[in-house]
Order: C-alpha cells, then sequence, then structure tokens
C-alpha cells in the first residue's frame, strides 16, 4: 500500500472550516456538522500563545469517513450563516486561494477598478500591486479633501 495515496485518501475526507464565531463550539461544531456523515476526528484549533492564549483561532478540520460525506457537507455548509457569520468549508486539500477569486467577484471588480488586475493564476504583480496602493492612497486623499472642503463650507 502507497503511503502517499493514504495521505491522499485523508486529504480528500477532511474538510476546513473557516470564519468560526469565537462563541461556537467544540461541540456546535460536531453538532452542524453530524448530520452528513460519520465524523472520525475533529481539531478545533486555539491560540497556544500571547495574549489570545487559550481563545479559539478561528477555524477547525473535521475528518469524515468518506469523501463524499466530506463533498456533501462542504456542499450543504459552505455560506451557511452560524452565529450571523458564513462558513467557510472547503477539502483540506484544496487551495483556498484558487478558489477565492471566482467566488468574490466584488473583489475581482475592485481589483480590476484599481488597476491590479491579476493573472490567471491568482499571483499580482508587483508592479500591479504598487498601482493598487497608490490609486488607493489616491482615493484616501481625495476623500479627506472633499472633507475639509465641506467643513470650509
Amino acid at each position: 500500500m502507497d503511503p502517499r495515496s493514504f495521505t491522499d485518501e485523508k486529504s480528500e475526507s477532511r474538510l476546513y472550516v473557516g470564519n468560526l464565531d469565537l462563541r461556537i463550539t467544540e461541540a456546535a461544531l460536531i453538532k452542524m456538522f453530524s448530520p452528513y456523515g460519520k465524523i472520525i476526528s475533529e481539531d478545533f484549533l486555539w491560540h497556544t500563545r500571547g495574549p489570545k492564549r487559550g481563545e479559539p483561532r478561528g477555524f477547525a478540520f473535521i475528518q469524515y469517513s468518506t469523501k463524499e460525506e466530506a463533498k456533501l457537507a462542504k456542499e450543504k455548509m459552505h455560506g451557511r450563516l452560524a452565529c450571523g457569520r458564513p462558513l467557510m468549508v472547503h477539502l483540506a486539500s484544496e487551495k483556498y486561494s484558487e478558489e477565492a477569486p471566482k467566488n468574490s467577484s466584488k473583489a475581482r471588480g475592485e481589483a480590476i477598478k484599481s488597476g491590479a488586475a491579476s493573472s490567471v493564476s491568482g499571483q499580482m504583480s508587483r508592479s500591479a500591486k504598487i498601482t493598487a496602493i497608490k490609486n488607493k492612497l489616491k482615493a484616501l486623499d481625495e476623500g479627506r479633501d472633499s472633507a475639509k472642503k465641506q467643513k470650509a463650507s
């Protein structure tokens, strides 16, 4: 048996659950995700040092017994509100950065408007980042100037 195939199989049935409200407990998370299949393990991540030590980090991993259960849970739970926040649910093997531009047309529109359109791979070039920063600073300056004019009159 190839150890890599076991790792691939495991990561295909493992979900990343992000954007968790700090009030959500491990028990609540398991209760939300258990209707979609048998949960083998759950890793709820906590801050281990610093001023937030002992507080939840806002994401967790859930391992299902099969990849079909994990995919079903992803379909049903991604975007669902929990404590007023939409859950971000992805297979742990997926790259979030590849999926984010597809789902965020507003962010993509803002990047194009600011002259910071990204390449096909989702990576911004250095010059595009500089252009985006300059445009943001210009917009902030224009906002300040208009606020000063309104105060003066």
